[in-house]
């Protein structure tokens, strides 16, 4: 008979995705106590039956292939902005594959807008609405709400609906620095991020025999297994070359090599690809410090792990790189800068955001200082004024201008102008380094 452990286990196996869970209530429900239903969850947590998301709860989500590289979710999204879910909650832990700014037309919005992408959008309905329905979730900015419409149409097509009381600029910058960061060539990949599982392993046992193998190799394209005994311990490695010419009646044990080489969930992909060359193997067993099976780690999957490695970007592009690369130097005068505002400079509104003009102005009073060669600085205090709001498509220009200077602090006004209008002004108290 099963265990209320696994009794709980098995309830939340069953339950359908999405569905919010508690202590109180399983324990109420199964009858057990509070501790026994809290080690439960957290089993099943750890089998990624459920996922526990701050401001949201304990939801069963749909148990997922362990991938080689993580990549970015929407339930991530939530816990990144500080948001709340309004609706579809089953499609928390679907992926991310790109996020798309509504600073735009309608028609213009949807043709970016694809199955998997995130809308970030402020209190536009339709837009929520058309972005569901291409299968998208949607991130509203300016903690806006949505309509009842809309939350079933999500719960319905199991994609995220959230809110955060966050701008768009802010928000987009959130996201794309974790993804940048996720997106960071992976210094040390480890066999645990690359090995396939003692559940899709084929092996053998001590007590089977020769036949068991032609048997094994008939039903696969593999000719390289693992043996193991009744506890699930690995006490050889059995191939081809070992069963050539021998009667099938032979018991494994009797032509395996013994005390094969092994390696354990933190040990490095470099380590094994050398193993491998320099021993001329092409499957080695994964084992826990016991020496129990875990798994394989073949050449093929040593491989694609390198093939990946090489494939993830070495420098990765943030929204602060974006705003940088657009201030350039105005022709002929070297401390003045001019740039233009992008629709992912935007906020809600359709106007300059607050975040994006303070990066424009540490930028400009950084390049200022690094032309006087006083050196680079951090900022230490910052106070803006905004004259009056910048449009959309607008060219600035940015005008800092050095007031004092000491050994180690300056002083810096900036004057930003719209045409010939001034829109804001700014002055900044930076420390000075590497002078």
């Amino acid at each position: 008979m099963a265990t209320k452990h696994e009794q709980i286990i098995r309830y939340i196996a069953s339950l359908d995705v999405g569905h919010k869970i508690s202590v109180r209530q399983i324990a109420k429900e199964l009858n057990v106590s509070d501790g026994t239903a809290y080690r439960a969850i957290k089993e099943a947590e750890n089998r990624g039956l459920v996922s526990t998301i701050e401001r949201v709860g304990t939801i069963r989500i749909e148990k997922k292939e362990k991938e080689h590289f993580k990549r970015l979710t929407f339930a991530e999204v939530v816990n990144i902005v500080d948001g709340q879910v309004l609706g579809g909650r089953g499609g928390l832990h679907k992926t991310l594959n790109k996020f798309v700014i509504g600073a735009m037309q309608l028609e213009a919005m949807m043709r970016y807008t694809e199955a998997g992408s995130l809308l970030i959008v402020g209190n536009r309905i339709k837009a929520h609405e058309l972005a569901i329905k291409a299968g998208a979730a949607v991130l509203i900015t300016g903690g806006f709400d949505t309509t009842d419409h809309i939350k079933r149409l999500a719960d319905e097509k199991d994609l995220p609906i959230m809110s955060t009381s966050y701008d768009t600029f802010t928000v987009a910058e959130m996201i794309n620095r974790a993804i940048y960061d996720q997106m960071i060539k992976k210094e040390i990949v480890f066999v645990s991020d690359i090995y396939t599982p003692y559940d899709k392993v084929h092996h053998l046992y001590n007590t089977d025999t020769v036949a068991d193998w032609y048997q094994l190799n008939e039903m696969t394209t593999h000719t390289r297994f693992p043996v193991i005994d009744e506890k699930g311990y690995v006490v050889g490695m059995v191939t081809s070359k070992d069963v050539v010419g021998v009667d099938n009646d032979t018991p494994i044990e009797k032509v395996m090599t013994k005390n094969p080489t092994t390696v354990v969930e933190k040990t490095s992909l470099a380590y094994v690809a050398h193993l491998m060359v320099w021993e001329g193997i092409e499957v080695v067993p994964v084992v826990d410090q016991s020496k129990k099976l875990l798994g394989l780690v073949s050449r093929q999957d040593v491989l694609k792990a390198l093939n990946e490695v090489q494939r993830q970007p070495q420098v990765g592009e943030t929204i602060h790189d974006i705003i940088s690369r657009g201030i350039e130097q105005v022709e002929g005068d070297p401390t003045t800068y001019e740039a233009e505002v992008t629709p992912q400079m935007t906020n809600q509104f359709g106007t300059l955001a607050n975040g994006v003009l303070t990066t424009m102005i540490t930028e400009a009073c950084a390049r200022l200082l690094l032309h006087l060669k006083k050196g680079n600085m951090v900022v230490e205090s910052l106070t803006i004024h905004f004259v009056e709001p910048v449009q959309m498509e607008s060219n600035l220009i940015i005008k800092p201008e050095l007031l004092d200077a000491g050994r180690l602090y300056a002083k810096l006004n900036v004057d930003i102008y719209n045409g010939r209008k001034l829109v804001s002004k700014a002055l900044v108290m930076a420390q000075l380094m590497d002078r």
